[in-house]
């Protein structure tokens, strides 16, 4: 039975999203995938320009929850701007916690590709929100280790019900944020 293209197309991302998380982006290729949905290296092709096009696609509706959250996080500040990045964050962490395994120890390179150079600057203005805007290093540091330490919890508890880790998340976030005072950026570099 012949498949329409659409399905193709979804066991394609199906299949990549399997062989990224199993052996890394750099590591799996265009005919691994191929081999996996049972298609030639051509009809890969033929959906997707090449591997760069494939992992774009893959993470497109994640990076658009990212860039929402980011757009809903301009002008909070203090524990507003808290609250808001750390429950945003966990619900996109916990929803797309697969395509986040898939960028495991290869963000930084991953970073340099034009489709996602954005996301460094975006992962920097959530840090920033996260530690309410506040330019104390105690902060700061919360975070950042924050932030990684939820992308790498949901990457590598893939097999935790969401109604579990989501509520295990929002708690170690209220833990390890300490609230800071409501004040405008420009107050806060004065201190």
């Amino acid at each position: 039975m012949r498949r329409t293209e659409p399905e193709t197309r979804g066991e394609i991302l199906t299949a990549a999203t399997r062989r990224f998380a199993a052996t890394g982006y750099r590591g799996t290729s265009l005919q691994d995938i191929a081999t996996e949905v049972g298609c030639s290296k051509a009809t890969v092709l033929y959906h997707f320009a090449n591997k760069e096009a494939l992992l774009t696609e893959l993470m497109a509706p994640a990076i658009a929850m990212l860039q929402s959250l980011d757009d809903t996080l301009v002008g909070l500040t203090g524990p507003a701007a808290q609250q808001t990045a750390a429950a945003g964050f966990i619900d996109l962490a916990v929803r797309f916690r697969r395509e986040i395994a898939v960028l495991r120890g290869e963000l930084p390179e991953l970073l340099q590709q034009p489709a996602f150079a954005h996301i460094q600057r975006i992962s920097e203005r959530m840090r920033d929100a996260l530690a309410g805007h506040s330019t104390q290093p105690g902060a700061r540091i919360a975070a950042l280790v924050l932030l990684a330490g939820i992308s790498e919890g949901c990457a590598e508890f893939v097999d935790v019900p969401d109604d579990e880790l989501r509520p295990a998340l929002l708690a170690l976030a209220g833990r390890a944020l300490e609230p800071v005072p409501h004040q405008s950026p420009t107050q806060d570099k004065e201190t």
